[in-house]
């Protein structure tokens, strides 16, 4: 899937290794999980991009967050995910991540099937999912007026 023409915009501000990274993460769900959507928001202090086979958030079953100093992966409903080798980050009810400042050291496989079993816990919730065949779209949902974003000035 193309990504959304504004997502180009949107990343430039951060450093080159930071956008390289989320472009990699980007391509590693969008080849492990081609029939999702992307779901793309320019937030206040992030951008923010969610993985889901509709248009809606609450479908999401995984999604990445530009920082300055490194991109989050996460899943959705990480907390319901089976146990593995890679340690998940969070305390909230249900939202887990991992940091990830360089996807040459990203555990690929392990993600990989974690992504699949984070999509079988969606459908699961929302059976309609699996019926859905739809072409992917990469969609811009908002963009925030006020942004904080990295000073790419003093580098």
């Amino acid at each position: 899937m193309i990504p959304n023409p504004q997502l180009k915009e949107f990343i430039a501000p951060y450093s080159e290794e930071i956008q390289k990274t989320a472009m990699e993460l980007r391509n590693f769900i969008t080849n492990t999980a081609p029939q999702a959507n992307e779901l793309i928001w320019d937030n206040y202090n992030a951008v923010a991009i969610a993985y889901s086979k509709s248009e809606k958030l609450k479908d999401a079953f995984c999604h990445i967050a530009l920082y300055s100093q490194h991109v989050n992966f996460g899943f959705n409903r990480g907390a319901e995910l089976t146990p593995t080798t890679v340690k998940l980050n969070g305390k909230g009810k249900l939202i887990r991540h991992i940091s990830v400042k360089d996807f040459q050291a990203f555990p690929k496989e392990e993600i990989k099937k974690m992504i699949w079993e984070a999509l079988g816990i969606s459908e699961k919730l929302n059976p309609t999912l699996m019926e859905q065949n739809n072409i992917p779209k990469s969609i811009v949902m908002s963009i925030s007026e006020k942004k904080i974003r990295p000073d790419t000035t003093s580098n």
